[in-house]
Order: structure tokens, then sequence, then C-alpha cells
């Protein structure tokens, strides 16, 4: 058998043998090995057996999918890694001569994992290898960011996703099926035939704006007529699930004028769907001029280790501040830690968020700066507002006193109105001043108290200092990123979940043996006594 081999290549399987014998990491000396130490660890808990069982060569994929999503590599690839390239041989244990593995393997233990409810199975167990090394303390500081991730369906515009989203509701009815068809009327047998029997763009001059609305008008009384015609599947979870979908992309995306002729609306909802395929998708903004598409992806890590503690798949549109106290709760939730400071960007500031941080059982320290007005000297923050007074004083002096407002989150709001005639005596009126009738009013909100606190601690060195930390989780989104994160090989929010947290655990498992490299920690007993232990991986 070995005569296959020239005599260097001999020489090399000779040397590697011993390497594997001898325990060494031949892969210290090839470029990016050392990263993917992770996976040598397999886990073997009960659960594992439960979920991996239905296939022998399944038990390689628990290792294997913390290399595959840290090299960002599709299935096909990294079977083929697995063949040919010697830092993966190393890194899994695998003979030299190992012969691969059909890619549909991993597919169906994503399923099982999918299905089990197991996306973080990786992810908190690496977690707790870290708490019980004690590179994870009890009380932690949170550093929190969020970063845009493509989606993997395709961005459709208005005409796709109305002719997409009646095929597939058509579909879901099954009238793609000979039999339902049977005794329909001939405007329903045209619809079926038009977008069941085939999937192809209308066949006409789409540089023709006047052609478009026709078309447009033809679609959105199809869909209207497909709605009607699927309301006697009601009882079906996925027809009124599609049912919704395409009701709420009329809503979003289209207008009827006066003559009843329907047209694409000017501008774009908040939460306008952009693909059939992947209905979560959403545009997204990380600033004014940085537009996207897909997802968000929320990264949390402890201070002092940069271990990541979360990561979680959000919704694109929206403020990135409204996921910050979910994700305090899952922290807190998966990985027994209390979370007693947070560091966040802008987005995370908002009175809601601070009021909610301080008004817990455990007061939680929020540090996050509040936005700098364009204008400061005529903006809000500018005017001394007494709460306890109901007063407020303006920039130049002048003092009214506040009326109360509507309740807002169950809370109090007041507004402070300044006399016209006064207003119209300062210097900086034309500045101050936007009512044509009024002078100026000043809305104090329902957070106003955590707002002004939060304003005066922003001028103090502290709070510098402790916001000089959150760069770290900056910098780990980049690595995140560097392995992958910005591509979502998934559709369906518990696939996507589970490539976030399966990326996070190689990252995670990456930086569990710096730690332990740099602190003389053996990691060998913390493994075993979690049911983490090497496994030999050979078939």
């Amino acid at each position: 058998m070995r005569s296959r081999y020239s005599a260097v290549t001999e020489e090399l399987i000779d040397k590697c043998q011993r390497d594997y014998q001898a325990g060494r990491d031949l892969g210290r000396s090839l470029p990016g090995l050392s990263a993917l130490e992770a996976a040598v660890i397999a886990t073997e808990s009960l659960e594992a057996d439960r979920l991996l069982r239905a296939s022998p060569k399944m038990i390689l994929t628990n290792p294997f999918d913390a290399l595959q999503f840290h090299d960002d590599v599709s299935d096909e690839e990294a079977v083929e890694r697995t063949k040919y390239d010697l830092r993966w041989k190393v890194a899994l244990n695998l003979a030299l001569d190992f012969p691969g593995f059909h890619p549909t393997n991993l597919t169906k233990y994503r399923n099982r994992l999918s299905e089990n409810g197991q996306e973080r199975y990786a992810f908190n167990r690496f977690i707790a290898v870290g708490r019980e090394a004690g590179f994870i303390p009890d009380r932690v500081t949170l550093l929190t960011d969020t970063t845009n991730v493509k989606g993997a369906g395709a961005v459709q515009d208005t005409y796709t996703l109305l002719r997409k989203g009646l095929r597939k509701l058509l579909k879901a009815a099954g009238f793609h099926i000979p039999g339902k068809r049977q005794g329909r009327a001939p405007r329903i047998q045209d619809l079926i035939e038009r977008y069941v029997d085939q999937d192809s763009k209308a066949d006409i001059d789409w540089a023709d704006p006047q052609q478009r609305l026709r078309h447009l008008q033809v679609l959105v009384e199809d869909v209207k007529a497909a709605l009607d015609l699927a309301a006697e599947k009601s009882d079906n979870d996925e027809v009124r699930y599609l049912g919704w979908l395409l009701t709420k992309i009329l809503g979003d995306d289209v207008v009827t004028d006066e003559d009843g002729q329907a047209q694409i609306g000017q501008g774009t909802a908040p939460d306008r769907i952009i693909s059939i395929t992947e209905p979560d998708m959403r545009h997204g903004r990380k600033s004014k001029a940085q537009r996207f598409d897909g997802f968000k992806a929320v990264v949390s890590t402890e201070q002092s280790s940069e271990l990541i503690l979360d990561i979680a798949d959000v919704m694109a549109s929206g403020s990135d501040g409204a996921h910050l106290m979910p994700t305090i709760a899952r922290t807190e939730a998966e990985t027994a830690v209390t979370v007693e400071r947070v560091v966040g960007d802008g987005a995370c500031g908002s009175g809601k968020n601070r009021a909610a941080c301080t008004e817990r059982d455990e007061a939680i320290d929020l540090v996050s700066p509040v936005a700098q007005p364009s204008d400061p000297e005529v903006h809000q923050s500018a005017f001394e507002i007494d709460l306890k007074a109901r007063s407020a004083t303006c920039p130049q002096g002048h003092t009214t006193a506040g009326q109360l407002g509507p309740k807002q989150d169950g809370r109090p709001t007041w507004l402070f109105t300044f006399p016209r005639a006064t207003c119209e005596a300062c210097p900086l009126f034309e500045r101050c001043v936007r009512s044509k009738k009024t002078g100026r009013t000043v809305r104090a909100g329902p957070y106003e108290a955590y707002l002004q606190e939060a304003r005066a601690r922003q001028q103090t060195e502290a709070f510098d200092t402790a916001y000089r930390l959150h760069p770290a989780v900056e910098r780990k989104s980049g690595e995140l990123v560097r392995h992958g994160l910005r591509h979502t090989r998934y559709i369906g929010e518990r696939k996507r979940q589970l490539q976030r947290l399966w990326l996070g655990a190689g990252v995670n498992l990456k930086s569990l043996f710096t730690l332990a490299q740099a602190q003389g920690e053996d990691l060998r007993p913390i493994l075993g006594s979690l049911g983490l232990q090497k496994t030999e991986l050979m078939m």
C-alpha cells in the first residue's frame, strides 16, 4: 500500500504519524491552524448521542461545524478539506487516507439540531468551559454592538414580490394538484395557469411606465383574487402566513389613485418586505449614508476575557437599542452570570433602556453616550428643566411653568411653552422657534430625568474611561466578519441563528486556547468534567 507514494511523501507520512502518536500539534507550523484547534474537541453528552446516532458518520460533525464556520466554506468544500488539507486532518485527528463522506450528512445534522432546539449546543458548552476555568467572572461587564449581515434571499422589486408570493400562496393552497382545479371558473383556471404552471416575468416592455402600471394593476387584481380563493384553506398555517405576507406587501408598496389605478407608493415603509425567498430580510441602516439588505447580528462580549457571551440574529430594520434588554436577559439566563455594567454605543442609550437598567431589582450601570445636537445652543439639552418644580429655563434665563402632557409608556410627560413675545425679543429667536403662532415649546419625555443624568455623566472623565472599553467588542465583530459573519448561508430564523452561534463557538474556542496558554491553564480536566473530551474520529 505504501508503494503508491514517493520516498518524499512516505517520509512526510511517517513524520505525520509520529506527530499524531506524540500528540504534537503539527499544525502550529501551518498557517491558520492555531485558530482551528477547537476541532479536536467533540461533545459526547447523551443528548448529542441522541441527535447524532441516526448516522455513524455524524460523529464528525460536532467539531467539523466549528471548523467549517471558522473557515467560512461550503459543505462540499469542507468535506474536500478533510480529504486533502493536512491542517484539517491534524485538527480533526483523521487518518491521512480518510475517504471523506457525503456533504448531505452536514445538512441532516444541522436539521436535527434545529428540530431539537439545540442551536446553542456547542456555544453554551464552550461558555461553560470559560466559566469553569475562571476566565468569565460571576459578575460581568458586557460590551455590546451590532453589525450588518447580508441575507441569503434575493432582494426583489414589488412586481416580483407579488408574482412570487402569489405563486407560493396558490401552491400552498394545493392548486398545483390537478384535481384541485376541476370545476373552477375560467378566471381561476387562468390564474392557476399563469402563476402555478409557469414562473416567468410578464412579457412587456419594462422601460415603458404605462405598461408597468397596467401590469401592476393586473398583479394587484390577481393577488386579491388569490386571497379570496385561498380563504377556503384558512385553517392552514402556511396559507394564512402567505396571505398576510401578500397583504402586507400590498399595503407597504402599492397605493391606489382617485381613478382606482394601482401605483407604486412613494418612499419606503419602515418594515418593508424585500424578499419572498427570505421574508425576514429588511432594508437596514448603520448610518444615514450606509444602507444594507439583510439582518443585523448583535454581538456581546465579556470585558476581561473578550469571550462572546451572546450572539443573536435580529431584524435589520428598527433601532439597535431595542435589542439591549433581550440581550441582557439571554446572557444572564444562558451563562449564569450577573450583568452589572453594559457598555454600548449611542443607540443603546435611549431613555427607555436607561430606565429599564436602573429600575431592575439589581441595577445595571449603562455606559452609553447621548447624541450631540447639531445646534447645542438652542437644543432642548440647553434648557434647564426642573421636573420637581415643573419649570423650564431657557438659555437666555427666561422661565416658564409646565403643563402635563399625554402619558407615554405609562409615565407622565411635560410641555413647557414660552410666551411668543418673550421669544421674539430674544436674539436666538430665528434658530430656536419654529412655530408661527407660539413661542418655543420644550417637551420633557417620560425618561427626561435619566437623560439629564446621562448628559451630566458624559462630561466626566470617569465616563470617558468606561466608554473606552467599547472598541473591544467592535474588534470582536471584525474577527467574526473575517470568518464569514457577513455571509448568511441559510434561510429561516433557526438556521440563521445556528450559523451565528456556531461561528461564535468557533471564535470563542480559539480565545479559550489563547487564554489558557497566557494563564498557564490546563483545560483538559475541565473539558473532561463537562463531558467535553478529545474523541477518536477515525472511520
